[in-house]
């Protein structure tokens, strides 16, 4: 299983300003990974650079937990970078936690980075032959060294990270702190969402755009694939790499980023309402009732019953205190997070047909104990809808979808599925139909982990070598 992580970074230019005037970068930052905190809930961390010395804070928990005010209080500074984590290649440990600082000849670097390289092993590989130590066992740290190591011989960090983008593969959005400069990457593919916003004049990137709107920020545009933006006390330069075909992560849109978001100019709340109106035609059933699961069956829900004309019901009550069942680290802890993490409303489903719609099905367990758990509840029919097609193949690019043993849509039809989750029917969305959930015409996004056309198959990376199974877990 593999990363899904968020970043935010800003820039304030100092120039003009009186102390009075400067905003407080690590409350920016802190509010804004507090709104990413879906992406990830093991670990977190800020990193603020203060005149060229760079002061960094992180911890394994939640945000909220992390930083009292007392850490925000210490962190000044005009640059400044934070990352929230789910751990994928690399332990959960403090050590893995990110933003990552490296002190090298040229100074200090920072990175935060959301996504996963497919080709770590054979680079981890490479360096160590060349001596290199590594502290971390997350491939963001042979980004962070191999551009130290290619700005020995740059004439500046940007040309350094443009360097090492020729050399690593896979996805990321990838923020670079500098004694005087803030860096934002992202793949060449676009695999990983970055945008840039705006805030009194400082420049904010972010992985969503819900996080612009938590500290007030201006959305100025998406970073483009494959494109290097650098902010400095100059402005701002944009450098294009060489991007390749489209390939933006359609599971962004169904299950990990916020409705309220919008990335690479597709609203999620909107695709997945559209999800749910293509699942109510491809997959009709009488029922009494359309419920979701929170929280991002939620819409699809709404546009099944929008579609359908069945009353849509709030069939569930969240504990929001409990974190997403999904990213949890093992079996273990889903199985136990689920049972305390949603009660079924007995008034809403008693004595009713439910048609229940949830955003995926992965392993089978979680929504086998979901069914069980409206038919306790007194539901006469429960019958389950998709709003993504069936998971055939792992996710190589940062997203946690497993290898193929672990997914039980490679080991059992779709009616094995609807007999072992204990539901009276069961319908996934159509893989044909996710152009139109994104409502854009041409195939400008990744459905690997559905159909097994992974986006750098054409750069000659063999996905089913030693770097890919290493990846899995």
């Amino acid at each position: 299983m593999h990363e899904e992580c968020g970043v935010v970074g800003i820039f304030n230019a100092l120039e003009g300003n009186t102390s009075d005037e400067q905003l407080d970068l690590a409350s920016l930052v802190y509010y804004g990974l507090f709104s990413l905190q879906h992406r990830g809930q093991e670990s977190c961390g800020i990193a603020i650079n203060d005149d060229g010395s760079i002061n960094c804070y992180k911890d394994m928990g939640l945000v909220g937990d992390v930083f009292k005010p007392d850490k925000l209080a210490a962190l000044k500074g005009n640059i400044a970078i934070g990352h929230v984590r789910y751990s994928t290649t690399g332990a959960s440990t403090r050590e893995n936690a990110q933003p990552l600082v490296t002190h090298y000849i040229k100074g200090t670097l920072s990175i935060a980075h959301n996504g996963n390289l497919t080709n770590t092993n054979t680079l981890r590989r490479k360096l160590e032959a060349e001596g290199a130590i590594f502290q971390t066992s997350v491939d963001s740290e042979i980004i962070a060294y191999m551009i130290a190591k290619s700005r020995s011989t740059c004439e500046s960090v940007e040309k350094a990270v443009i360097d090492v983008m020729t050399k690593i593969e896979g996805g990321y959005a990838l923020l670079v702190m500098s004694p005087r400069k803030l860096i934002a990457a992202r793949d060449p593919y676009g695999l990983k969402p970055l945008v840039m916003g705006n805030i009194d004049g400082a420049t904010v990137f972010a992985s969503e755009t819900c996080a612009l709107d938590a500290i007030g920020a201006e959305f100025v545009r998406d970073v483009k694939p494959g494109e290097v933006i650098i902010v400095d006390k100059n402005g701002i330069t944009s450098v294009q790499t060489p991007a390749r075909r489209p390939a933006k992560c359609v599971f962004e849109y169904i299950y990990f980023a916020r409705p309220d978001s919008k990335m690479d100019g597709i609203s999620v709340y909107e695709a997945r309402i559209r999800a749910g109106r293509l699942l109510a035609k491809q997959h009709p059933v009488e029922a009494d009732i359309v419920i979701g699961v929170p929280e991002s069956g939620i819409d699809a829900a709404l546009g099944y019953s929008m579609e359908s004309g069945i009353p849509y019901e709030k069939g569930f009550v969240k504990n929001n205190y409990i974190g997403r069942t999904f990213i949890k680290p093992s079996q273990a802890l889903r199985t136990q997070a689920v049972r305390i993490k949603l009660n079924p409303i007995n008034f809403a489903v008693k004595g009713k047909r439910v048609i229940m719609i949830d955003d995926s099905i992965v392993r089978g367990t979680t929504i086998a104990n979901i069914v069980k758990m409206l038919r306790n509840a007194g539901a006469t029919e429960v019958h389950v809808r998709i709003s993504s097609p069936p998971f055939m193949h792992p996710c190589y690019y940062g997203t946690d979808v497993p290898s193929c043993s672990a997914l039980i849509a490679c080991q059992h039809t779709i009616p094995e599925i609807s007999d072992i989750i204990g539901a009276d029917s069961l319908g996934y969305l159509d893989v044909n139909s996710l152009g139109e959930m994104l409502n854009e015409e041409g195939h400008k996004f990744c459905d690997a982990c559905f159909t097994g056309d992974y986006p750098n198959i054409e750069t000659g990376i063999d996905l089913l070598t030693e770097d890919a199974e290493s990846l899995e877990k």
